[in-house]
C-alpha cells in the first residue's frame, strides 16, 4: 500500500481569477440594481411639499407661543389668554387694513389657540411674538405690528399673518397641512 501525504491544496492564480470575478460582478450587480431601488423614494418636489404636522398642545401653557416647522415655514402657536381674545374681538374690522375678524382666524369653540404662518407679509421676515404695541407680533426689520390675531395694524405690510390649514384631532392635538 502507497502512503500518500494529503494536505490542502495550495491557492492557484485560477483561484485569484475566480474570487475576482465574483467580486467585480458583485459590484456591477449592486451598481445595476441601484437606480431601480433609488426610483422608489419620493422625489424632491414631493419632499419640499411637506406632509402634515401633528402638535402636541399638552405641554404649551395658557398665554405661551410655540414655533415648529412646516414645509419649510415656521408656525406659530399661541395659546391666548382670555385678555388676548378680548383684544382681539374688540376691535373695529372696518378700520382694519385687511378687515378679517378673530373668529375667522380660529375654529369655533378653540379660540384659545391661534395657529399661523410666521412669516412678514411686507418681504418674508419673521415677526417677534409678544412684541408691538398690540403685544401681538412685530417684525424688527421694518416695523409691521401685528395684533393678537395676526392681524396688521401698523407698518409697511400690506396683509395679515396667514393662517395655515390644520384641525383639531382632539382636545390637545392638532394637524397642520
Amino acid at each position: 500500500m502507497a502512503v500518500t501525504n494529503e494536505h490542502a491544496p495550495e491557492a492557484t492564480r485560477r483561484d485569484f481569477i475566480y474570487l475576482a470575478t465574483g467580486a467585480v460582478g458583485a459590484v456591477g450587480t449592486a451598481a445595476a440594481i441601484w437606480p431601480f431601488i433609488s426610483q422608489m423614494n419620493p422625489d424632491k418636489a414631493t419632499i419640499a411639499a411637506g406632509a402634515p404636522v401633528e402638535v402636541d398642545l399638552t405641554p404649551v401653557k395658557l398665554g405661551q407661543e410655540i414655533k415648529i416647522f412646516w414645509r419649510g415655514k415656521p408656525i406659530y402657536i399661541r395659546n391666548r389668554t382670555p385678555e388676548e381674545i378680548k383684544a382681539a374681538d374688540d376691535v373695529d374690522v372696518g378700520a382694519l387694513r385687511d378687515p378679517q375678524p378673530d373668529s375667522d382666524r380660529v375654529q369655533k369653540g378653540k379660540e384659545q389657540w391661534l395657529v399661523l404662518i410666521g412669516i412678514c407679509t411686507h418681504l418674508g421676515c419673521i415677526p417677534i411674538g409678544y412684541e408691538g404695541e398690540y403685544k401681538g407680533f412685530f417684525c424688527p426689520c421694518h416695523g409691521s405690528i401685528y395684533d393678537t390675531s395676526g392681524r396688521i395694524r401698523g407698518g409697511p405690510a400690506p396683509l395679515n399673518l396667514a393662517v395655515p390649514p390644520y384641525k383639531f384631532e382632539s382636545d390637545t392635538k392638532i394637524l397642520i397641512g
